[in-house]
């Protein structure tokens, strides 16, 4: 794929055309970053000038969103990224979720303050398998959905490529990057195999010659890479979109398991509904924005309706209809009308004790700042009284609850 000039003196139905696909394929996103170009007279964002393109020439777009299989579930925070991908798909371009089965064998350091255990082969694969179903609820799987593993070309490098790759960057270019220049002032060690993540990662593009690559904020760096190694090799370079990382449901922290704070992709209805329902009002938008198609000006007036369509809206997508319909209806009976679940769980933990440690014993939140949040917020009830006293201790066995979910008998251990 050479590198060729952009298209001028566009016709106006191309044009329309494009700007329609390009306000769908902007909302939401952080960044649209290079190949900013003038089209007709006025500078246009470099995903315009790809949309332009494609049209003319009749050719969809070729769009990647790289995972790297490092556990077995995907929760609702990598599906931002997959849902942007889908509305390429719906709009006719083709794309290509890459499973990084030869990338996940360095680990990604973005976001890290030190280095990724490494994981075998056997395990990453393993792991692999069970992304397809999970990608599969979100992308269609027709004649625009294309499935990649990058060691299909990453483990059949030999070490003369790996030279050649790595005299396209600069080690300064390497270390300016946030994570590893913030390591390096704070003096965490970083292990020489981190520093070729980006390349691979960069060189994914080159392989797939890609038009679009997707990626949260904290891909950036990585992004970019795959732009400079194709314009190295003369390829046109892909155009980089990142995306807002999706807070969980504590409303603070970045979506992740290690934080407790997820909303899983095979999680049962009941947990998924549950879990939305326990959002608080202000984080309710960004769901909406980033894992929905649905327009924020058209929601119910009442905070509460607005989240039970977004319950509704989630739980059919990564279920069924009748799933979101009777797990309303189930959440309505538990909790809205004052009913407690049947099968409350019984945990032992040390008693007397301070509440916010009781809090994290029992897991229903990942540490003592986000416990305190919780009761802060007035998420906390004991014997289904609301707790406001951050350092109350809990004495005698009784009722935990938190938010609207999370529910469990306490006795002494």
């Amino acid at each position: 794929m050479k590198q060729t000039s952009a298209p001028q003196n566009i016709p106006a139905d191309i044009i329309n055309e494009a700007s329609r696909q390009h306000a769908i394929l902007a909302r939401g996103v952080e960044h649209i970053l290079g190949g900013d170009t003038e089209l007709n007279g006025e500078k246009r964002d470099g995903l315009f000038v790809k949309l332009v393109d494609s049209l003319q020439n009749k050719r969809p777009l070729k769009v990647k969103l790289g995972m790297d299989p490092t556990a077995t579930d995907l929760h609702l925070g990598h599906t931002v990224a997959l849902t942007k991908m889908r509305q390429f798909q719906d709009l006719g371009h083709i794309a290509q979720p890459l499973i990084g089965d030869g990338t996940t064998l360095i680990g990604d350091p973005a976001g890290r303050n030190k280095t990724r255990p490494l994981l075998a082969l056997d395990e990453i694969r393993a792991n692999a398998k069970t992304y397809l179903d999970q990608i599969g609820k979100v992308l269609k799987k027709d004649e625009t959905f294309d499935i990649r593993y990058n060691g299909d070309w990453l483990l059949k490098l030999d070490f003369q490529d790996i030279i050649k790759l790595c005299a396209d960057v600069t080690v300064a270019q390497i270390i300016q990057r946030e994570d590893f220049s913030t390591r390096l002032k704070e003096n965490q060690p970083i292990s020489l195999h981190e520093l070729l993540y980006p390349l691979m990662q960069g060189y994914d593009s080159v392989a797939m010659e890609c038009d679009i690559e997707l990626g949260g904020t904290d891909q950036t760096f990585n992004l970019l890479m795959g732009r400079q190694l194709m314009d190295k090799r003369g390829m046109r370079p892909q155009i980089a979109m990142t995306l807002p990382l999706l807070e969980g449901t504590d409303g603070v922290e970045k979506m992740s398991k290690s934080k407790n704070n997820y909303i899983g992709v095979n999680d049962t209805p009941d947990d998924m509904f549950g879990k939305i329902m326990s959002i608080s009002d202000e984080i309710m938008p960004r769901y909406y924005e980033l894992l929905t198609d649905v327009d924020i000006k058209t929601l119910p007036a009442h905070p509460m309706d607005a989240k039970r369509q977004l319950g509704r809206t989630i739980v059919a997508r990564f279920h069924d209809e009748t799933s979101a319909k009777t797990t309303e209806e189930a959440f309505n009976n538990r909790f809205s009308q004052g009913e407690l679940p049947e099968d409350i769980e019984t945990k032992a933990v040390a008693l007397p004790g301070g509440l916010l440690g009781v809090i994290v014993a029992v897991g229903f939140a990942s540490s003592n700042g986000e416990a305190r949040r919780l009761v802060q917020q007035g998420g906390v009830k004991l014997a289904g009284e609301k707790v406001t006293d951050v350092g109350m201790v809990v004495e005698a066995p009784t009722l935990l609850q938190v938010g609207k979910l999370k529910i469990c008998e306490l006795v002494a251990a």
